[in-house]
């Protein structure tokens, strides 16, 4: 394969890495003449056929969205797309060590430069959560060292490409994600989310205080019922210097029960500042402290400076084209440029409002446009208070139990699971099951299955079994005992049960 040429620019040198979620290139770009990284994936290779097409779908909407994401402890996305049968991920080539082998070659690891590295990984995590993307394989082998002691985090989005199948398994029935670094909830395959990643932190440095994952084990299976059911050993058990505060952060990140955990990767920053060290001593090549010890040189202040020049006022803008900006969307939905429409349609609706009134139908059918780009565009965020303005309108009009205010109330429960907040995504699928188990029996099923990831998620694991026992029966009689779903909780309830066991 070295000297293939990928995506007719792409000029393959040298494989640097493989494993279960496909190949790593060093290559040329033939057009701009510069060193990058090439990710090569098969779809074909790691999912079923009847979901290789999906994984090529989910492929180009993470790549879109990762690439969103703007950090300077993030790989620069340059480029993605298919070649043959391989989907390829061009990326900034990061010179340096990854920090397994950072790990190993500095073993017993200075617990000052295990912090260094957990406060850098939090300000990653801050920036990808609130997009917000879950990484979902957070290890050493997908953290970069750089000379300048600077990490770099791999491989972002990729895990949720290749996590096509609801039960966090592929066919073959191998979980998704490494089990050394799994979260409770995701080994059960409950839903995840910035809490997942928190978890994966708390391992990795634990690995890295102590110089071993907290829990191992011969097989998978054994590695992740140990997550599930067994305490961690404190790391001064170990490594009796290590700071008391520093020890209790591991054991808080650690949690079972992802509730218990820390809030987010702010508060895990704000544990780790006091511990970091100060500014001003030497450092060397590959010191993960040496960007707080010597920080890059800020932005000069403007003191003793002319002051700005001052800028006329903007001539006023024409007024838009309502009609003329929704064929715009129209045309760039169809090709597929939606981070492009969301701009479109946010632009123009405040002008549609103006012309033809808040609560016009050019106006909620623009606004519900809208709510809907800016989840497949992946922004949950901004998507979510549409969606409830938009369920609130619709409630008032037509009440709860209206087909469109249902919708509006189950998309809001979509963006709250992918924001991480599992209990309020909960409240929301909750209240609007009754209402769906008497009109739509395929919704309703679907709704009752998250219920059950979610519980999974918040730690209630009997509920979450009784929930995919009752619904794998009223599925069966429903559907037969052939039809996927009923398939996908067998193999949900037997990979719990072998954990209970």
């Amino acid at each position: 394969m070295n000297g293939r040429v990928v995506g007719g620019r792409y000029e393959l040198s040298a494989l640097i890495g493989q494993g279960g979620m496909g190949q790593v290139w060093t290559a040329y770009d033939g057009r701009l003449d510069r060193r990058v990284a090439v990710k090569l994936l098969r779809p074909d290779h790691m999912a079923a056929a009847t979901a290789a097409d999906e994984m090529r779908r989910r492929f180009v909407r993470e790549c879109r969205v990762t690439a969103q994401v703007c950090h300077p402890g993030l790989v620069t996305v340059h480029d993605a797309g298919s070649d043959g049968d391989d989907l390829y991920l061009v990326m900034q080539y990061v010179e340096g060590a990854d920090l397994a082998d950072h790990l190993a070659e500095h073993e017993p690891y200075p617990w000052e430069w295990a912090v260094g590295i957990a406060a850098q990984l939090c300000s990653v995590l801050g920036a990808v959560h609130a997009v917000p993307i879950v990484h979902r394989d957070l290890k050493p082998r997908n953290v970069m060292v750089k000379p300048d002691g600077t990490v770099t985090v791999l491989d972002l989005g990729v895990a949720s490409v290749i996590d096509t199948d609801t039960t966090r398994l592929t066919h073959t029935g191998s979980p998704i994600g490494s089990p050394a670094y799994m979260a409770p909830e995701q080994a059960m395959g409950g839903a995840v989310g910035p809490y997942t990643d928190l978890y994966a932190l708390g391992v990795l440095l634990h690995e890295l205080l102590s110089g071993t994952v907290p829990f191992a084990g011969s097989t998978a299976l054994g590695v992740l019922h140990r997550h599930l059911h067994e305490p961690p050993l404190p790391v001064r058990q170990l490594r009796p210097e290590i700071p008391e505060p520093l020890e209790a952060l591991v054991l808080h990140l650690l949690a079972k029960d992802p509730q218990h955990r820390p809030s987010g990767a702010q508060e895990v920053y704000q544990a780790l500042a006091p511990l970091l060290p100060s500014p001003g001593g030497p450092t060397g090549p590959l010191d993960p402290t040496r960007p707080f010890v010597r920080p890059h040189a800020p932005w000069p202040d403007r003191v003793g400076q002319p002051p700005a020049p001052v800028v006329p006022p903007a001539v006023p803008a024409p007024r838009p084209d309502v009609a003329a900006a929704v064929d715009e969307v129209k045309r760039l939905l169809g090709e597929g440029s939606i981070t492009r429409a969301v701009d479109v349609l946010g632009g123009i609706l405040p002008a549609a409002a103006a012309e033809h009134g808040e609560r016009s139908p050019v106006v909620r059918i623009l606004r519900k446009q809208y709510a809907a780009t800016l989840m497949d565009d992946g922004q949950y965020r901004r998507a979510l208070p549409e969606l409830r303005r938009l369920a609130d309108d619709r409630t008032a009009e037509a009440g709860p139990a209206d087909p469109q205010t249902l919708q509006f109330r189950h998309d809001a429960a979509q963006c709250l699971e992918q924001l991480g907040e599992p209990a309020a995504a909960l409240a929301e699928y909750r209240a609007v099951l009754p209402y769906y188990e008497s009109t739509d029996r395929d919704r309703a099923f679907q709704v009752r299955h998250r219920i059950g990831h979610l519980l999974l998620a918040v730690g209630d694991h009997t509920a979450a079994h009784g929930q995919f026992r009752s619904l794998l029966y009223d599925a069966e009689l429903a559907y037969g005992p052939y039809h996927h779903l009923p398939g996908e909780l067998r193999r949900a309830l037997e990979h719990q049960r072998q954990f209970r066991t």
